[in-house]
């Protein structure tokens, strides 16, 4: 409708402090290296405002953004970071020190009691099919930064297990936030902000996205974030820094207590969520939540 527009008042308002910088650059300059890089440019904007079509899952392209953002690091200064960050937080010292991966497989935990975390970890491979061993498969790990990236690939599953937020769409969601509150409020914001880089990425794209095509979906995405952060924020520290490999006899629930994994969301919650943003799935767009009267 044409009737619908900005009109010059609010232009001037919000527009009134932009001022024009020259510069005799053939191509697009700007004071943000993330913004300077054209395939980051292209993959955000895409990957924000288009859809979750049959042809291209909601996961496209993540490996590819997670590569460019961990290129445009000042490592130096992440490096620096790390350092600091030993020298405060004995616990994070002895994580990384240790590097002990937890990159499980089958027979390692076959064995383990029911309950457990290896119960839980042998029943996830038998019935996906997959490892946990999904992301950075081909890094060595030489330093701290590497053992970090590694690791942190390998045990995203096993943080939805101890969670109990599911590998659906509001599963993912509370996990992203539950991660992003926990490691803000433990590290320095420097080191949490390079923890938390795709994290936010993931948040921001899936928000967009949902708020733009998936009216339900958006609805279930702010409980998603509300109880994620619930939970975050009464971790006693970081999930990531479990000792995973130390762990795996353990029963979950009494992992839950070590760290603080509270209040528990019910088996089951969100578990037919991908349905509302999801267009490959079988049973895409089928109502799944009613507004409240």
């Amino acid at each position: 409708m044409t009737e619908v527009k900005v009109g010059e008042s609010e232009r001037a308002y919000f527009n009134g402090g932009i001022k024009t910088i020259e510069t005799t650059s053939s191509t697009l300059v700007s004071s943000s290296k993330y913004l300077n890089n054209p395939e980051l440019r292209n993959l955000i904007s895409q990957e924000m405002l288009r859809r979750n079509g049959p042809d291209m899952p909601n996961t496209a392209y993540i490996p590819e953004v997670a590569q460019i953002l961990i290129m445009l690091e000042d490592f130096p200064e992440i490096m620096g970071l790390f350092e600091s960050e030993k020298a405060r937080l004995p616990k994070f010292r002895e994580w990384l020190d240790k590097r002990q991966l937890a990159d499980f497989k089958k027979d390692e935990v076959k064995h383990c009691a029911p309950g457990t975390l290896g119960a839980a970890l042998y029943d996830f491979m038998v019935s996906s099919g997959y490892e946990l061993d999904i992301f950075y498969r081909e890094i060595q790990v030489v330093n701290d930064l590497t053992f970090y990236l590694r690791q942190t690939a390998l045990t995203h599953d096993i943080e939805h297990m101890v969670s109990g937020f599911g590998p659906n769409h509001g599963g993912e969601l509370a996990l992203i936030n539950a991660n992003m509150h926990a490691k803000v409020r433990y590290f320095v914001p420097g080191m949490a902000a390079f923890f938390n880089r795709v994290a936010i990425y993931l948040k921001a794209k899936t928000i967009m996205k949902d708020g733009l095509h998936y009216p339900e979906a958006m609805a279930l995405n702010l409980e998603a974030e509300y109880q994620g952060a619930i939970q975050g924020r009464n971790w006693k520290y970081p999930m990531m820094l479990a000792p995973w490999r130390d762990w795996v006899d353990r029963q979950i629930t009494d992992i839950r207590e070590e760290l603080g994994v509270t209040p528990v969301p019910q088996d089951g919650l969100w578990a037919d969520t991908n349905r509302l943003c999801n267009e490959d799935d079988p049973h895409w767009g089928e109502p799944l939540l009613e507004a409240a009267e």
